[in-house]
């Protein structure tokens, strides 16, 4: 059985048209007229006709053995480059590999219709007064609601399920086994398999004589450019709207309460939790299983650390870490003093 290959080439890409995508310098002096990138590959792994990347100095005996036809790296690591790879020099190798890489794969950039067809499927549910727009795809199994509102180019996936009076804008992807409902949703927005939408919110009035739910009558309002990663969850508002931002990037296995307002251009690492009615400010930055309190604020441009435990309020443009969370350098201090103590007990 061979190996499959998921994404297809769009074309092959010369070195001179791969460092006009990077924005990147070619040296001509040790570039090959008939050389052609048809694919892309680790610096370990890479072989003639693939490019590679080079961004970490721990990967440096790899680069000194890459066999690739091209690689981008910074001027500082020139020497360490085999004589028969082309260098491309970029001061951002990383990203310059992201836009080179999405040229040659553009199906790669959002999920498509798993079952390769256009249209809605026969086997999907379409309440007769939802609306869709022309190029909708819906695959089998998918059930759109009453009222239901899906803008054009937009692809929902196997089994999803689009609540009553839902709004999903033009050319966004809905994953396999999404649900989405009382939800806002803006355009180019992508939700990833198993991905919740819209349930009600953890809400309840606590009583020894037991306890009282809430309703949660808000709604989840997603921005334009969001995604948001697999089996992520995010909790309608109570009384007022969960709010996602524009451009925010949301991974897998996060959970977002009621009521949380999430700011521009954000980015919330896997297995994060935010707490009802917290607040984060444009271009925060969650680390991976970082837990942030209910009704507390963070930030424009803070950076929160992973496994950090935010208990307070955060300033504007800090970096905090620890739990529960406070400026790195005194999180680390006082690591260090405690790891001294124990040593001296220890003798």
């Amino acid at each position: 059985m061979g190996a499959a290959g998921f994404f297809r080439l769009d074309r092959p890409l010369t070195p001179a048209e791969v460092a006009e995508i990077a924005g990147a310098r070619i040296d001509e002096s040790r570039a090959g007229a008939a050389e052609i990138i048809i694919g892309v590959a680790p610096l370990d792994l890479a072989r003639p006709g693939e490019l590679a990347f080079y961004d970490r100095r721990r990967y440096a005996a790899a680069l000194r053995l890459c066999r690739a036809t091209a690689c981008l790296l910074r001027a500082r690591d020139l020497d360490s480059l085999p004589s028969g790879v082309i260098p491309l020099v970029t001061t951002e190798p990383h990203k310059a590999m992201a836009r080179v890489m999405a040229r040659l794969y553009p199906d790669s950039l959002r999920p498509h219709s798993l079952f390769s067809a256009s249209g809605v499927s026969p086997s999907a549910i379409v309440h007769p007064t939802a609306r869709l727009e022309p190029g909708v795809s819906v695959d089998p199994g998918a059930v759109i609601g009453p009222r239901a509102e899906i803008g054009a180019g937009s692809v929902i996936g196997p089994q999803a399920v689009i609540g009553p009076d839902v709004r999903i804008g033009r050319d966004c992807s809905i994953g396999a086994n999404v649900s989405v409902v009382c939800a806002l949703i803006g355009d180019r927005v992508i939700l990833h398999p198993g991905a919740r939408l819209g349930q009600d919110g953890f809400g309840f009035a606590l009583s020894p004589r037991g306890h009282v739910k809430a309703p949660q009558i808000g709604r989840v309002i997603v921005q334009d450019d969001v995604e948001i990663g697999a089996n992520t969850t995010i909790d309608r508002g109570a009384t007022r709207d969960t709010i996602i931002g524009e451009g925010t990037k949301i991974d897998n296995l996060v959970q977002i309460g009621h009521n949380v307002v999430i700011g521009r251009g954000c980015v919330i690492v896997a297995q994060s939790g935010l707490a009802g009615s917290c607040e984060l400010g444009n271009f925060v930055v969650l680390g991976g299983q970082s837990a942030i309190g209910g009704h507390i604020a963070i930030g424009e441009g803070a950076q929160i650390a992973a496994k950090s435990g935010v208990t307070r309020d955060v300033p504007a443009g800090a970096r905090w870490s620890g739990a529960p969370a406070r400026p790195v350098r005194r999180h680390l201090r006082g690591e260090l003093l405690l790891d001294r103590l124990a040593r001296r007990e220890t003798k």
